[in-house]
């Protein structure tokens, strides 16, 4: 019998981040591959007024929220004081993935291979910059591509800063790679199936992830078996740096000498119906039922 088939199980989802809407469709599915399968399973929204009382009614949390509050360490250091188990990463991982310039320091420090970049701390460094363009810019501390964009000159860098700096102050300024990115799925420590990532737009932005019809998902990914078995292995590599536990996935790029480059972390990644860990477990022979229950099986 699974841990907690008999345990009421709160989905986490919606919370008041940038991520809000996203979190919603994937609790919903969440939510409802657990009730498919005979949990006792409620959906509960941080946002809402009795988010306290409604917590104290449950045995073990399935984590869906994502963005800052849910999936930066907040939420979880809230279930770890209340002694509620819950799916995913700790606390100091959780915080550390979801901080863009934090995690990259940490693959540097472990001599793993991620693009070049910069803290850009205001546009007066613009000029001063060593990085080549094509640069992407991000807002550190925010998922779904929210805020990002990719620029060709200082003009676009110096909109794009100002656009991204905002959401919280600290601003990623990250050497483009020129080839395929794909993202790696990792489920209680090992890799599943990469995934190639295609798409008309500039990039792979929020509309590509979850509005655009047209986003090509390539899996089998066209990798040789040899090259699939490298990028697994520094995904693996790159997600128990953090210290990350359970779930998430690895987004990296490939440049065109075939070297792999990672970009970040996902420790609560999107579970809707565009979303690719999803697509990662069914290519190994998991349904979306058994992958929500391995996750949950997970928690802690």
């Amino acid at each position: 019998m699974a841990r907690y088939l008999q345990s009421r199980v709160g989905v986490l989802l919606g919370g008041d981040s940038a991520e809000r809407d996203v979190s919603l469709l994937s609790g919903e599915a969440v939510l409802t591959a657990l009730q498919s399968r005979g949990y006792d399973a409620v959906a509960i929204d941080p946002s809402d007024d009795d988010f306290d009382r409604q917590l104290a009614s449950v045995d073990v949390a399935f984590i869906a929220l994502h963005g800052p509050g849910g999936e930066d360490g907040a939420m979880q250091a809230v279930l770890k004081e209340k002694g509620i188990p819950y799916t995913g990463s700790r606390v100091e991982a959780s915080a550390t993935a979801m901080d863009k310039l934090a995690t990259k320091y940490v693959w540097q420090k472990a001599g793993l291979p991620t693009p070049a970049f910069v803290e850009l701390a205001s546009e007066d460094q613009i000029s001063e910059l060593a990085l080549q363009y094509p640069l992407f810019v991000k807002p550190a501390t925010e998922g779904s591509s929210i805020g990002m964009a990719r620029v060709t000159n200082a003009d676009e860098l110096a909109t794009a800063y100002r656009a991204a700096v905002p959401f919280n102050g600290h601003v990623l300024v990250e050497q483009g790679v020129q080839g395929p990115e794909f993202t790696v799925a990792i489920l209680n420590g090992l890799a599943l199936a990469p995934i190639r990532l295609e798409t008309d737009h500039v990039f792979y932005d929020y509309d590509a992830k979850y509005v655009a019809n047209d986003t090509r998902y390539i899996c089998p990914c066209g990798l040789s078996d040899e090259k699939d078995r490298e990028l697994r292995q520094l995904c693996e590599q790159a997600f128990a740096a953090i210290g990350c536990e359970g779930w998430g996935r690895v987004d990296v790029m490939q440049d065109e000498m075939g070297s792999f480059f990672l970009l970040e972390v996902n420790t609560v990644p999107g579970m809707t119906s565009h979303s690719l860990v999803p697509m990662a477990a069914k290519a190994e022979g998991m349904s979306f039922e058994d992958l929500v229950e391995a996750i949950l099986e997970g928690a802690y």
